[in-house]
């Protein structure tokens, strides 16, 4: 039964290799890793019992090998076999595959039904797939080699071979190979599902660990790592692992196995594995640190640790993997149900579903201005809520702080004054320059409308973005461009009739100026206000009463300090100051100059006449500012967001609802055609995985 666990394990692996998609769950393996001079390649070499993996200088494993032992009883057994009893706890026998079906083979998912009982083929396979990903150069690939060796001579195990951590690039290496190696050993060993087997050479510091050191990085308390050592024959003499093995140095919960491997000079003259194991094996019998603890040492104890390490940890994760795969497959095939089914050819079903995507459109674009939409954000405001943002927030705001004195002086309204009295002194104050500086004001107010009318634009143009977003649309790039043309087109239409009316709306209140509205100031009573300014100035209280009524006492308006008291008297005429200067004035009578100004000191008259224009004009532009505030929003929302809301159905079955463009409009984006081979393929994987699964 446990053996069936990594059997279950392997299955769910080629599951998901042989659709071709990336493993979405994370599933128990053994990962191997070290430095390329750790013996990496001969451990698993001693553990299979084969000679199987390349050989040679520099990166040597390039691509990921997942490596899956299945252990299978041997059809006959021949006398070396039944001789042998350490071969055959081992199982390192070699059948030569002569006359009846090999007791062991390799078989690539790659190359299925093909089985290599060669094991020198093996060999030659593994680095021509090597080739076919990363070239001849010693790159390296992510894409991973599945192996799968039957034998009665090993037990179930499955491990991940990954690419030796190496330090300078030599030769054509790429610059950045070991971030390459690194970042690839990174992904594998990160997952919680992986035991990390960190080869390292015994006759090195162990501080010094390349395999180690990047254990720790993502098992830092040494949980799910186990530590091979190597190279044990050749440390100094006096010297062994013993307080490591004792985890007195870098302790791991799974502790350290000590091995002995075949050296280059053992490789070059052909020793056998099993001759090897049997070196090994007297070894650590014979050797004084280790003959006690021998049982714990050497490949076949290595061995079956690793399978019941497996094994454990497949039974702790099975029901976890098991949810995840249902989960994962949950959420493939409602994907899938989004992405919907293919398209058949024919007008029929074309019509329909622009029909119905047509009026799901508009029904949830009018929603989402309404405020009506069943998914209301918390975290923003959308759709209505921004137009009214606009309107309330942006334009009535932009509308209250124009000041129509800043850019209209005094010295201007002055001017203005007694250009519309002409060359008769006027009695009273003029009403012709006052209707002049307030139309000069009202004409301000087109730009903000204009710019209100740009606003609500942009926010129809983002409500159209966001529905646009959708799964349907992203299905048919081409349905999706056209429905936005024709949209943007509708609002332009749409912006010719609002900017008119808003700008009628602007010109009517500038051609008709009505003083009798009853919000406005009016000239009597502007004239009072100024009159008890003037006299106010005039007769301040006296010191006893100033101290008396203290922060109370009125305040003069400091444009009085300008009126000449004594205008009359000075001979200053009609105009008082208009023309006085600084210098003494000219005993002859000169030409005007060519441009004049009311510059100079203001006479009291002037005084008045400018302050009384003021607060009419101020008056008068409040009453105008609110008459705006109030209309302009309601002229767009007539003829552009009204108008869109009622009108922009129609506008899109007119346009997209014929035959001649529906072919064009429903070609699938190639994204989509692929997606969905994809989620297919996840999802016969995943259902596949279920099953699987669910036979244990």
């Amino acid at each position: 039964m446990d053996t069936n666990l990594i059997r279950t394990v392997n299955k769910l692996q080629d599951a998901f290799a042989t659709v071709g998609v990336s493993n979405p769950v994370d599933l128990p393996q053994i990962v191997v890793i070290g430095s390329q001079s750790s013996g990496k390649s001969s451990v698993l070499e001693n553990i299979v019992g084969r000679d199987f993996l390349p050989r040679g200088n520099g990166i040597v494993t390039r691509r990921p090998l997942i490596l899956q032992l299945v252990n299978r009883p041997a059809k006959q057994k021949n006398s070396e076999a039944m001789n042998s009893s350490d071969s055959a706890k081992l199982g390192h026998k070699v059948s030569n595959g002569k006359g009846h079906e090999p007791d062991e083979w390799g078989e690539f998912l790659h190359l299925p039904g093909v089985k290599f009982a060669d094991f020198n083929k093996i060999r030659e396979e593994i680095v021509k797939e090597t080739d076919l990903k990363t070239g001849k150069n010693s790159g390296i690939s992510p894409q991973p080699i599945n192996l799968r060796i039957f034998s009665p001579n090993v037990l179930t195990l499955t491990l991940v071979d990954l690419p030796g951590l190496t330090k300078v690039p030599v030769g054509d290496q790429p610059k950045d190979i070991e971030k390459q190696i690194r970042d690839m050993i990174i992904k594998y060993i990160t997952k919680p599902n992986a035991i990390i087997l960190a080869v390292t050479a015994g006759n090195t510091d162990l501080a010094n660990s390349d395999g180690l050191k990047l254990a720790r990085e993502v098992d830092p308390e040494g949980l799910r790592t186990i530590g091979v050592l190597t190279k044990i024959d050749l440390m100094d003499h006096g010297t062994d692992v013993v307080d490591i093995l004792a985890g007195r140095i870098i302790p791991l919960r799974l502790g350290y196995v000590p091995v002995v491997n075949r050296g280059q000079r053992d490789i070059e003259i052909n020793k056998t594995i099993a001759s090897a194991l049997e070196y090994e094996k007297q070894f650590f019998e014979n050797h004084l640190s280790y003959r006690g603890k021998a049982q714990y040492c050497g490949t076949p104890f290595l061995a079956r640790k690793l399978n019941m390490i497996l094994m454990h940890h497949i039974r702790n994760t099975l029901p976890e993997i098991r949810s995840k795969i249902q989960a994962a497959l949950a959420k493939y095939q409602a994907e899938l149900a989004q992405l919907g089914d293919p398209l058949e050819d024919g007008y029929s079903q074309q019509a329909n579903m622009v029909l119905s995507v047509i009026t799901e459109f508009c029904n949830e674009f009018r929603t989402v201005i309404d405020g009506k939409s069943n998914e209301l954000s918390a975290f923003e405001l959308s759709g209505g809520a921004r137009i009214s943002f606009v309107f309330h927030e942006i334009f009535a705001n932009g509308i209250k702080s124009i000041d129509p004195f800043d850019q209209v002086k005094d010295v201007d309204i002055r001017t203005i004054l007694y250009n519309s009295s002409g060359s008769s002194p006027a009695l009273f104050v003029g009403t012709t320059g006052f209707e002049v500086i307030v139309k000069q004001q009202i004409k301000r107010l087109e730009d903000p409308s204009s710019k209100c009318i740009t606003l609500v634009y942009d926010e129809l143009v983002r409500i159209l973005s966001q529905l646009l977003q959708k799964q349907f649309f992203k299905r048919f790039p081409e349905l999706k461009e056209k429905f936005y043309s024709v949209v943007i087109a509708f609002y332009k239409k749409a912006l010719m009739p609002t900017s008119k009316l808003v700008q009628d709306l602007i010109s009517m209140e500038a051609c008709y100026i009505n003083t009798g509205h009853p919000d406005f100031l009016g000239g009597h009573k502007a004239l009072t206000i100024v009159n008890e300014r003037v006299n106010a100035a005039k007769n301040p209280p006296n010191s006893s009463d100033s101290k008396k009524s203290g922060a109370n006492t009125p305040v003069g308006n400091p444009g009085l300090s300008l009126i000449n008291q004594d205008a009359d008297s000075s001979g200053g005429g009609f105009f008082g100051s208009f023309f006085s200067s600084k210098k003494k004035k000219p005993t002859t009578m000169d030409s005007p100059p060519q441009i004049l100004k009311a510059t100079g000191t203001l006479s009291e008259r002037e005084y008045m006449e400018t302050e009384v224009i003021k607060l009419l004009i101020q008056s008068y532009f409040n009453i105008v500012k609110k008459t705006v505030i109030d209309t302009v929003p309601k002229a767009i929302t007539l003829n552009l967001v009204t108008q869109a809301k009622e009108n922009l159905q129609r506008e899109l079955l007119t346009e997209l609802y014929k035959s001649e463009v529906l072919d064009d409009i429903m070609k699938e984006s190639e994204f989509t055609l692929q997606r969905r081979k994809e989620c297919k393929q996840m999802i016969e994987a995943l259902q596949k995985a279920d099953e699987i699964v669910g036979t244990v």
